[in-house]
């Protein structure tokens, strides 16, 4: 027996708590498809490749972690968004979008997933707030780890870093972590004690901040970075629902 859309929405929302987290654009469903759901694919980023691809598989639902719809941006419908949105008409597939909330969770998100992937501990220590909620966690190793090791067990669990900025203590403990757009953090990182911050991207200060603060830095991905929890999702879903769920990997270099 398929899944309704609609519980499978509700059950999403709850789940992830999205009341709870103001965000950039509308989360949760965002293009209505199908009723009825028996195949859902999940992935980081809305994209026309994506759409084509759950068309082809014949899912009715693709529940992402970045959107169609974004506050910043044109409310036209240009020829990119058309296409998009033809393709998911056409199909009659529905998608649905998790942002902050699915980085903050506490077991399915983002920050969460890294932290497990790399071996630490979490703390309850409040790190990278978004409107007064922590996105980001702060864990620690309880086997200090070098430099290199650091940036070894990144690279196996995530993926080779787009740059490493290695100026903090030779003795790794305390480690910040904030998937996606995290170098903004830097500062509350070292404040809190940190001795690294891992996030995603990177931008033309963080160097030198780096540097000048003592921390490691490593920017290791925005896309490499946000899988662990559209994975997640896809996991649960196919645990815990009446459906098949698939996690379609479309990595990008950023």
């Amino acid at each position: 027996m398929p899944e309704s859309r609609d519980d499978l929405i509700a059950f999403l929302d709850a789940k992830l708590a999205i009341s709870g987290f103001p965000d950039y654009g509308p989360m949760g469903l965002q293009v209505i498809g199908s009723h009825s759901v028996d195949h859902v694919i999940t992935a980081v980023s809305a994209s026309l490749s994506l759409f084509q691809e759950a068309a082809r598989s014949g899912a009715q639902l693709v529940v992402v972690h970045h959107g169609l719809f974004w506050d910043r941006e044109s409310r036209v419908v240009d020829r990119v968004m058309r296409g998009r949105l033809r393709t998911l008409f056409d199909a009659d597939i529905s998608l649905a979008a998790y942002h902050l909330a699915l980085d903050a969770h506490e077991a399915l998100g983002n920050n969460a997933g890294i932290v497990r992937a790399l071996g630490l501990e979490s703390e309850c220590t409040p790190f990278a707030l978004s409107n007064g909620r922590p996105i980001g966690q702060v864990a620690h190793t309880s086997d200090p780890l070098t430099p290199d090791e650091l940036i070894e067990r990144v690279r196996i669990e995530i993926g080779q870093p787009n740059a490493t900025f290695m100026y903090g203590p030779a003795v790794i403990r305390r480690i910040a972590v904030c998937s996606g757009s995290g170098t903004g953090y830097l500062r509350e990182a070292s404040a809190l004690g940190s001795d690294a911050l891992i996030t995603g991207d990177m931008s033309e200060p963080s160097e030198m901040l780096a540097r000048e603060l003592g921390i490691h830095f490593i920017a290791a991905g925005h896309y490499a970075t946000e899988v662990f929890g559209v994975r997640a999702v896809a996991d649960l879903l196919a645990n815990e629902k009446d459906c098949d769920a698939t996690f379609v990997h479309l990595p990008t270099i950023a």
